[in-house]
């Protein structure tokens, strides 16, 4: 059955702010959400746990859990399987066992949020009208998932050359006027596809 409401688990209050502007765009207007960020990764993974067994006491059928970290240095493998591992301890359906009937995918923002932002230029642009256009066709940002050096450090290197927060990337900012903008179609980097298409699945 279609999820009627969605509960996301984020680490930060910027993706809290990037889903808060780009869900109402996604998602059917009969499927609800809520957004829980955390103040860091360390944190989402301490409490992920007890939070998903306090789920299974009382999840409705009709209830999603979606939990997106962001993999800095990590290991991809590594964290995929710690976050799988909570699912399965709490005793609920993970997505990655497969079946539409999945009650908690977990997700990665590769290499972090920022990937998801070069992934869509276009949104960028329309956000902050003075970056280039070109920055797509340049080497080092062709595959917004393989951004070396930071991504957000990029990201914010990149603003600065064109004028725009000379005093330190605003990032809650910045993700609530990009993700207005966000087009799921047209976003170039993979690991936004696969969140994009397990919300999508959830709601269909």
């Amino acid at each position: 059955m279609p999820a009627s409401h969605i509960e996301f688990h984020v680490e930060e209050p910027s993706m809290e702010a990037f889903l808060a502007a780009w869900l109402p765009r996604f998602l059917p207007e009969d499927c609800s959400f809520e957004i829980h960020p955390y103040p860091g990764k360390g944190a989402l993974l301490r409490k992920i746990g007890d939070r998903l067994r306090g789920y299974a006491a009382w999840m409705p059928s009709g209830y999603r859990i979606v939990v997106i970290v962001d993999r800095d240095r990590d290991d991809c493998g590594e964290l995929k399987s710690t976050l799988e591992d909570f699912s399965k301890s709490a005793g609920l359906r993970s997505k990655r066992a497969g079946g539409t009937d999945w009650q908690v995918a977990t997700r990665i923002a590769i290499e972090e949020l920022e990937a998801w932002y070069f992934g869509d230029w276009q949104a960028v642009r329309q956000a902050y009208p003075r970056v280039s256009p070109n920055i797509p066709r340049q080497a080092r940002y062709q595959d917004p998932d393989a951004i070396t050096g930071g991504t957000w450090e990029a990201f914010e290197r990149v603003l600065q050359k064109h004028g725009y927060f000379n005093q330190g990337l605003a990032k809650v900012q910045a993700a609530t006027a990009i993700g207005q903008h966000i087009d799921p179609d047209r976003n170039r980097s993979r690991s936004f596809a696969v969140f994009r298409d397990a919300i999508a699945e959830a709601a269909a």
